[in-house]
Parts: structure tokens; C-alpha cells; sequence
């Protein structure tokens, strides 16, 4: 009796889980239509303008008009959010920092326009205007805005190529304004339209192999203001500055101006290793650049060394001047306004400077009234100081030029990404020594060829793995990854290590997937293994389009001349719904399942499933 209603129980039992799995299979094939790529670019929008992508309703009322308000000006100027709980223990620590922070940007400032072959008063007005309309529309807290070394390069080795700065010097500046300006633009855009994902082409390999190029060679051109070199080469390549230096050295050189750097390079040196040895004096590594413009510029002033030739001055230039959580787009509207408006303010290109961010941090910052305070102060500086600056040696602003390098050359992340991915670090080295032998475009172009290489090669040869169950789990795992779990003898499980299956890679994969189903059909000749069905692990694909799904078709009808059926598992919701378009699941009779166990459970029946 009791046998009787266990074998009149079981049908019942497969029949359940069989509804079971068929109502499942549904959840999948009757999912809702995604979002359109009109709602999508909607919804981009919102997100950048409206505080975390909230939508606000139609408000009849005034107060709640005025909150909506509120909360989009806070959006686009984050100033109005922070300002609110500002308080005097916040502005006394900005207060200290933006003091330490202008300490070092004016003399590196001054040392970075001279880098970028203009005027030194235009490194100091890009620390005016920048930090202080970064200050109400950026959200980082701790960076610190101005000019920097590789963009101030940029400019001394792209922008010659159309106008000479010796020549013709005022239509050289324009030409560097100009180029602020649809900079700026640029990145307002890149901001506006949530295309600050184009940045990242540029990877960190990269960035890593560029900064270090980048800074060798600005270390290498320093050496016309520390040996007092009068005519030196427009080209970057370390080749042609080497040249340049040792044609120099053989014919004039002052000896005065190199013994004036080098001694206030150790200086500067010396009190960061004090600095990183006792933290409390962090401050001393920060206005050791300021006291050596201030030591030396009164040390050429006392001795009038300048009538003398002894000491080549930046002062000509000056003679004629009278007067947190960060939001990645929204920095990039706000890197790009600052340099628009900078533009018209004889700014050149300012962004966030590593060092001075860094020091920034350190003397405590609470908000970007740090930016604020410094900007201040450079003004002041402007104001007051400017006939004393007549007297600066260059040799100095070489050296503090130098000092800043050494955090730039990062050797130690090179080894990193050597150890971790090979071809990144040729990423790397591609654009360190495109920087090094040729120049500062050619980096950045053979740093972006060899990224976009990189990419291609991924997305038209992705991997495929097989995967097996791991024992006593419904969890399927790639069986080289994972030695233990258990491929099924009736089924071969296939999981494509690729984010799109389109026309660049659809092809590679049908022939991988069935050059796999071959050998294991040979295996099947040989007593093996019988695969009666191929599973597709769709989890990782989150598109496809036409050239994709027609090989999918194709991958079916192959396997069933080959006596297979194909099922697919966890397809992803813009995948499932253009398949369902393409009629794909009725084409394939339904096999479309929701976890890979499933998919082996309904292909081969419960009894088949368990290995």
C-alpha cells in the first residue's frame, strides 16, 4: 500500500517541479521591456542636474517650489550644501591650510608658467580665478587647484608648433588662452552629458608610464634655469635636450646660477626627509619652496648680483604689472568652467595638483575654503610683492620645479603592474618611452593606441570556460579555476567572459563554442562522454545585437545536426528582451532557464542532474 502511493507520488512530484521550472523559465521570458535609449538619456539628465537622480513632483505650493530650487543650486554649486554647517573650528583649520597651501603655490607657480614658456604673473593668476570658482562648484574637499608640471609641458610642447613664444609672444599667449578656453569647454561637456567615462581610455597604466616620461623630462629641461643656459632646444625628447645640455655645457654656462639651485634643491630636500620624519612638522616641506624665492630673491637684491650677470632673473617679466563624496561629472563641469572663465582671466589650463593636494590634506583642510584662502593670499602676493619677485633667480624656480618631480616618477607601481598585468605594463612603458624618445603627444597617442589595442583584443577574442557543479552545491564553477567541481557527462556548460556578444566577437565564439561540442562528440565516439545538450551561462553578457543573435541561431542549428540542443541560462535584461524580439526563444523551443541548474535539471530530467 504504502509502495503504491510512493509510486503514485513521484509522476506527481516530477510533474510539480517540471511547473515549477516552466514558471520560472516565464520570469525570464516575461520579463518587462527595458528602459528606451530616450528614457535612458532622460534619466542621465536628471541625474546630473537633480541631487543623486531624485525626481521631484509638479509642486503646487511655494515652499515646496523653493526646496526643489534649493536642492538643484546645491547640486550644481555644492558651496550652498557645506556653507550651512560651517563653523569657526572649520574655518580656523582652512584658514591654516590655505596659508601652507599658498606658501607652495606661488613659488611653484611662478617655476610652472616659465615651464610653459609665458610670463610667471600668469602661473599665479591661474591660482586666482580657478581655485576660487572651484571652490563653489567642485565637491572635492581636499584638492588643491592651480597650475601643474605635465599640463604646463603640454603646452610648452604643443602650442610652439603654431606660434613662436620668443618671436612673438603675445599672440603665443592668446594662442595658450584659446586653448584654455576649448579645454574648458571640453570638459563641461564630458561633465554635462555624463561623458567623463571617455576619460578613462587614458588607464591607469598609462597615466603611470605618461606621468613618470613626462616628468624626466621636465626634470631635464630644468637644467637650462639651473645652468644658466641662455638658448636651449624647443624639442622634449630627452634626446634632443640632452644634446642641447652638453653642447651648452661645452660652451657657456654659470657656474654661480648652478651652485645657487643645487644649494637651495638640497635645502628643500632636506627639509621634506624632516618633515616625513616628524609629522608635526609637515608644514616645513610645504614653505620650504616659499623661503628659498624669499632667501634668494633678497640674496640677489643685497648683492645686486642681477647687474652683474650672476644670477638670471624672472623680475623683466613683472616690471610692466601694476595691478565627500566627489561627484566625477560634476568635476568635470566644474574643471570645466574654471577654465573658461579662467580663460578670460589670463589663466592657462589649472586642475588638481597632486603635491599641493596632498599638502592640503595634511595641514588639515575641513572644505574647499582652503582653495578660497589661498587664492587670497596669491592675490595679496600680487599686489604687494611683485617688485621684490623682479629679483627671483630662475635657478631657484628650477629647483623647486625639480623637488616637486620625484613624486611624480612612481617606479615602485611600474614593478605593480608588471607583477599583476603584463599587458598593461606595456600600456606603461609604451607611453613612458613615447614620451621620453619622441614627445609629449606621441606618449599620450601610443599610451591611448596600445589601450584601444588592448580592448579590441578583449572584446574580439573574449574567453569561454566550462563549468561543473562543485560538490554538494548548486554552484557552477569554471573546472580549472575550480579543480573539484564535477562536469556533467550529459551536458557541456559554457560561460562566454565577455560583457557583449556582437559583430566583432560573435564569430570566435560560435567557432569556440562548437569546436568544443566537436571534440567532446569525438569523446562520445570513444565511450567517454554523451553531451546531449549545450548550456550557455549567459550571466555575464549584459548585450547583444544582430550579428550576436544570428550566431546564436546558427550555433543551434549546428548542434541539432549534430544530434545537440542548446540552452541558454540568466540572459540579461536588454539580451533577453532583443531575443525575445528576434523570436529566438520560440526558434530554440523554449530552452531558456534562469539558473544553470535549472537548465540541467529540465534538459536531462532530475535523475541525470545529480552527478
Amino acid at each position: 500500500m504504502a509502495s503504491s502511493a510512493i509510486e503514485t507520488d513521484g509522476p506527481e512530484i516530477l510533474d510539480l517541479e517540471k511547473n515549477r521550472q516552466a514558471e520560472k523559465a516565464q520570469w525570464v521570458l516575461n520579463a518587462p521591456e527595458p528602459p528606451s535609449l530616450w528614457r535612458e538619456l532622460m534619466d542621465s539628465a536628471r541625474e546630473t542636474v537633480l541631487p543623486h537622480g531624485k525626481r521631484f513632483p509638479y509642486l503646487k505650493d511655494k515652499d515646496g517650489l523653493f526646496k526643489t530650487v534649493i536642492s538643484v543650486l546645491q547640486t550644481m554649486f555644492p558651496i550652498f550644501s557645506w556653507c550651512r554647517h560651517y563653523n569657526a573650528t572649520k574655518l580656523r583649520n582652512d584658514l591654516l591650510a590655505g596659508l601652507t597651501l599658498a606658501s607652495l603655490c606661488i613659488p611653484q607657480s611662478i617655476g610652472y608658467a616659465t615651464l610653459a614658456k609665458l610670463d610667471p604673473q600668469y602661473g599665479l593668476y591661474t591660482s586666482v580665478i580657478p581655485p576660487l570658482i572651484y571652490a563653489v562648484m567642485g565637491t572635492s574637499r581636499d584638492i588643491a587647484i592651480g597650475p601643474v608640471a605635465v599640463v604646463s609641458l603640454l603646452m610648452s610642447s604643443m602650442v610652439p608648433k603654431l606660434e613662436d613664444p620668443e618671436a612673438n609672444p603675445i599672440a603665443y599667449r592668446n594662442l595658450v588662452l584659446t586653448t584654455t578656453f576649448f579645454a574648458g569647454i571640453f570638459q563641461a561637456a564630458f561633465g554635462l552629458f555624463r561623458l567623463g567615462f571617455l576619460v578613462d581610455f587614458l588607464s591607469h597604466a598609462a597615466i603611470v608610464g605618461f606621468v613618470s616620461g613626462a616628468a624626466i623630462v621636465i626634470g631635464l629641461q630644468q637644467m637650462k634655469g639651473l645652468l644658466g643656459i641662455a638658448h636651449f632646444t624647443n624639442k622634449t625628447d630627452v634626446i634632443s635636450v640632452m644634446q642641447a645640455i652638453w653642447r651648452s655645457v661645452h660652451h657657456y654656462w654659470n657656474p654661480h646660477n648652478f651652485i645657487l639651485g643645487c644649494s637651495f634643491l638640497s635645502f628643500i630636500i632636506l627639509t621634506r626627509f624632516v618633515g616625513k620624519r616628524n609629522r608635526k612638522l609637515f608644514w616645513l616641506p610645504a614653505t620650504a619652496p616659499l623661503i628659498s624665492v624669499v632667501l634668494s630673491t633678497l640674496l640677489v637684491y643685497l648683492t645686486r648680483a642681477d647687474k652683474h650677470g650672476e644670477a638670471t632673473a624672472v623680475g623683466r617679466s613683472f616690471a610692466s604689472i601694476k595691478g565627500y563624496r566627489i561627484n566625477g561629472n560634476q568635476e568635470m563641469v566644474a574643471f570645466g568652467f574654471m577654465n573658461i572663465l579662467g580663460s578670460f582671466t589670463s589663466c592657462y589650463v589649472a586642475t588638481g595638483s597632486f603635491s599641493r593636494s596632498a599638502v592640503n590634506f595634511s595641514a588639515g583642510c575641513e572644505t574647499a575654503m582652503s582653495n578660497i584662502v589661498m587664492a587670497i593670499t596669491v592675490i595679496i602676493s600680487l599686489e604687494l610683492f611683485t617688485r621684490l619677485l623682479y629679483f627671483t633667480p630662475i635657478a631657484v624656480l628650477s629647483a623647486i620645479i625639480l623637488s616637486a618631480l620625484p613624486g611624480l616618477v612612481d617606479p615602485h607601481e611600474a614593478y605593480y603592474i608588471w607583477k599583476v598585468d603584463k599587458l598593461d605594463f606595456l600600456v606603461c612603458i609604451g607611453a613612458f618611452f613615447g614620451v621620453l624618445l619622441a614627445s609629449v603627444e606621441i606618449g599620450l597617442l601610443a599610451a591611448v593606441i596600445i589601450s584601444f589595442v588592448k580592448i579590441i583584443i578583449i572584446s574580439i577574442r573574449p574567453g569561454t570556460e566550462e563549468l561543473g557543479r562543485l560538490p554538494g552545491t548548486d554552484i557552477f564553477c569554471d573546472v580549472n579555476q575550480y579543480p573539484m567541481a564535477v562536469k556533467n557527462s550529459k551536458a557541456l556548460i559554457i560561460r562566454v567572459k565577455s560583457g557583449l556578444l556582437c559583430f566583432a566577437n560573435a564569430n570566435f565564439v560560435k567557432e569556440k563554442i562548437m569546436k568544443w561540442a566537436t571534440e567532446e562528440e569525438e569523446n562520445d565516439s570513444k565511450g567517454k562522454r554523451t553531451v546531449q545538450v549545450v548550456i550557455l551561462d549567459m550571466s555575464n553578457l549584459m548585450n547583444i545585437d544582430m550579428s550576436g543573435i544570428a550566431s546564436l541561431l546558427e550555433l543551434q542549428s549546428n548542434l541539432a545536426s549534430g544530434g545537440m540542443e542548446l540552452a541558454i541560462t540568466n540572459p540579461k535584461w536588454q539580451v533577453i528582451h532583443k531575443l525575445r524580439l528576434a523570436n529566438f526563444a520560440t526558434k530554440m523551443g523554449g530552452r531558456v532557464f534562469l539558473t544553470v541548474g535549472e537548465a540541467v535539471d529540465a534538459c536531462l530530467g532530475a535523475k541525470m542532474a545529480a552527478v
